[in-house]
Formats: structure tokens, sequence, C-alpha cells
């Protein structure tokens, strides 16, 4: 499992270093947010992370992203892309990887 520490690369600002040491994410989480941030500038869909781990279930993907959310890991801006379904789906980022400044 990836260590909390190793969620802020070696260049990142001292206030990513801090806040990667304070979350707990969990095992899953921690999963979930290695595939998304391999999108980098990007992000991706749900689509997108589903197809890259193909030996987890649909629920136990998606039900990750509300914590990676909460915990301020990801970011969603309501750009939507379209799934296999045709339906949009809503892109993320890994919270380094935005392409707009985040200020929170």
């Amino acid at each position: 499992m990836t260590e909390a520490y190793k969620l802020a690369r070696t260049d990142d600002p001292l206030t990513s270093h801090i806040s990667a040491k304070s979350i707990n994410p969990t095992k899953m989480e921690l999963i979930v947010l290695e595939v998304i941030n391999e999108f980098g500038v990007m992000g991706c869909i749900s689509d997108q992370v589903l197809e890259l781990l193909p030996q987890y279930r649909y629920s136990t993907i998606t039900a990750r992203y509300k914590g990676l959310k909460e915990k301020l890991l990801i970011h969603c801006d309501g750009t939507t892309e379209k799934g296999s379904s045709g339906r949009p789906q809503q892109v993320m980022w890994g919270y380094n990887h935005y392409p707009n400044s985040i200020s929170y």
C-alpha cells in the first residue's frame, strides 16, 4: 500500500507535503487515486478508471470517489465527457494535476 506521505511529489510545495501526511486514505482509495493520477492534467472519467481496474467490482471503485473528493485528493469542476454508455461522466483530476489553479 502507498504511504500517505508519498501522495506529494518531492518538488511540491511544503503545504502539499503537510496535507499528504495529514490524511488517512484507505487502501482502496489509494488504488483508485493512483489510477486517476496516472492521467495527469488530462484527467479521466469513471469508465477509464474502471477499465484499468478490471479485478475490482464497479461499486468498489465508484464508492471511493466521494471520499477522495472530501479529502481534496481529487477535483471535479463540472467538466464532462461522454462515457461508453453515451451519457456524460464527470472528469476527475488528481489534486496536483488539475490544469487550472485551485484555492481551498
